[in-house]
């Protein structure tokens, strides 16, 4: 048992040391994956444990203000990456059939190499929509699909940065960045509250977008499949596999709001029906049944009863 240890304590080394890049070996965060580890499932407890625990006998917090600034940050964080993505690779000189990683001290590897590390940051930086829904007591928003989406997501990036920071993958997060500048414009006009929901028309097809998204990340990953490429295949194989696997996650979330299979009625207790070709759901608000229109969605959506439209 003990030499099984040392076996297993031997091949970490060898992997960390031998293995993984050596030009971001000493960059922050980078040095072992334990942090990020512990980051992570220290984040799915407190999403489903912790946080609405502390927030179990308080007032939901109004943040309102905070939520226009933060998703205005987001937007601009990420379309500064997407830039750099471009500016790196993807506007030129990167190949979408098969791009190997440039490990070399070059200016432009370089500078993909710290793209990908600050969108590893990102990953980090989006914990935030999770804080605000429990902030606001807005469990019922912190579902399993939110959690897997943000819990996962630095650990993988983590590793394409310890290993492969640049080459083929990265169209992974080229995409992604793209569509949290979308999506992160969303949220942000729609904490802005009602009078602006007119301008949020398209919330149906942003969920489309993002499993577009999903479905262009796994055809890009597994064409590698079938052509020579020297790119590492256990990094093209774990993208893929993410795409695949969101995909059906936002699947479900679409039909669920969108079909008519899939939508929910009005229930006694105040439960929501999406509105038909419209940005916001409709909800049974009290007693009175007085009508309140808010909008709603996986990421931060703003749904304050405060600042909604009552009919």
């Amino acid at each position: 048992m003990a030499q099984l240890v040392l076996n297993i304590i031997d091949s970490y080394h060898d992997i960390m040391d031998n293995k993984s890049d050596a030009r971001v070996n000493g960059w922050p965060m980078l040095s072992s994956p334990f942090p990020t580890l512990f980051i992570c499932l220290f984040y799915a407890y407190f999403a489903k444990i912790l946080g609405p625990r502390l927030m179990e006998n308080r007032k939901p917090f109004q943040l309102r203000k905070l939520l226009i600034v933060y998703n205005a940050i987001q937007t601009v964080f990420s379309a500064w990456i997407f830039y750099e993505y471009m500016m790196s690779g993807w506007g030129g000189s990167y190949s979408l059939k098969c791009q190997p990683v440039d490990y070399s001290n070059s200016p432009m590897a370089l500078r993909m190499a710290r793209t990908c590390w600050w969108y590893y940051i990102s990953k980090f930086t989006e914990f935030f929509d999770t804080l605000f829904f429990i902030l606001r007591k807005k469990n019922q928003q912190v579902s399993t699909l939110h959690v897997i989406h943000h819990g996962c997501m630095p650990m993988s990036v983590w590793m394409g940065m310890k290993f492969a920071p640049g080459g083929h993958s990265t169209f992974f997060a080229l995409l992604n960045t793209f569509v949290h500048i979308v999506m992160y414009f969303y949220y942000m006009v729609s904490a802005m509250g009602p009078k602006y929901q007119k301008y949020i028309w398209w919330k149906k097809y942003l969920t489309s977008f993002q499993m577009l998204q999903f479905v262009c990340i796994f055809i890009h990953q597994f064409q590698l499949l079938f052509v020579e490429c020297n790119y590492p295949k256990s990094f093209m194989i774990w993208i893929g596999l993410h795409g695949v696997m969101f995909l059906f996650l936002f699947s479900d979330f679409y039909k669920s709001k969108y079909t008519s299979n899939g939508k929910r009625r009005p229930t006694n207790d105040g439960g929501c029906m999406p509105v038909e070709g419209a940005s916001y759901s409709k909800c049974s608000s009290n007693e009175h049944d007085n009508v309140v229109y808010y909008s709603n969605g996986i990421v931060n959506g703003f749904k304050s009863t405060e600042d909604a439209k009552t009919k």
